[in-house]
């Protein structure tokens, strides 16, 4: 995949081994952000310094069922998608294509990254064969849920997300088609 601008005068182009340090570090920034509402832990810190580093991230990028598109502005990389080709919906109907991770910065929202991380991340996901992709987001995550089902997803099931002995209600969304 080359670069590729969308309407919005997005830049979007496939991940390069050289920029885990970038992806882990807006993963952190967003995650954090979106998850630690009520102050970070050990457990969410040793998640966060064990999952989300830049020797995890050089691992995802050379394995062949992973695909990164990220979004590249003057500066830097603002957004990314995941896309993990072979797992399975945790329950519900959908292709063994997952969006594993849609990031964009805070800073970032309104300016049309992340649907167009999204609509270059299902082009993918078609290409793998994965005609109904999935995903999981937190239950309480209301804008990413209406997000997502505005972009032609819906609630197929439920599951959990774990840290430690801690489990984390997550909605299982599919894509059918349509969104705006």
């Amino acid at each position: 995949m080359a670069a590729e601008r969308s309407p919005s005068q997005v830049t979007l182009r496939p991940a390069r081994l050289d920029d885990a340090s970038s992806l882990a570090a807006l993963a952190i920034e967003v995650w954090v952000g979106t998850y630690l509402r009520l102050g970070v832990n050990a457990q969410f810190a040793d998640y966060v310094f064990g999952e989300l580093t830049p020797t995890r991230f050089r691992e995802l990028l050379q394995m062949p069922s992973e695909t990164f598109i990220v979004s590249q502005n003057l500066e830097g990389i603002d957004g990314f998608i995941r896309i993990s080709d072979g797992p399975r919906p945790p329950n519900g109907p959908g292709s063994a294509v997952e969006i594993a991770t849609l990031y964009v910065q805070p800073r970032h929202h309104g300016r049309g990254l992340g649907k167009a991380l999204l609509q270059a991340g299902l082009r993918r996901c078609f290409e793998l064969g994965g005609d109904a992709p999935w995903l999981t987001t937190n239950a309480q995550n209301s804008a990413a849920i209406a997000f997502y089902q505005d972009q032609g997803f819906l609630v197929t099931g439920q599951t959990h997300f774990r840290i430690g002995a801690e489990a984390y209600l997550n909605e299982v969304l599919t894509y059918w088609g349509g969104g705006r």
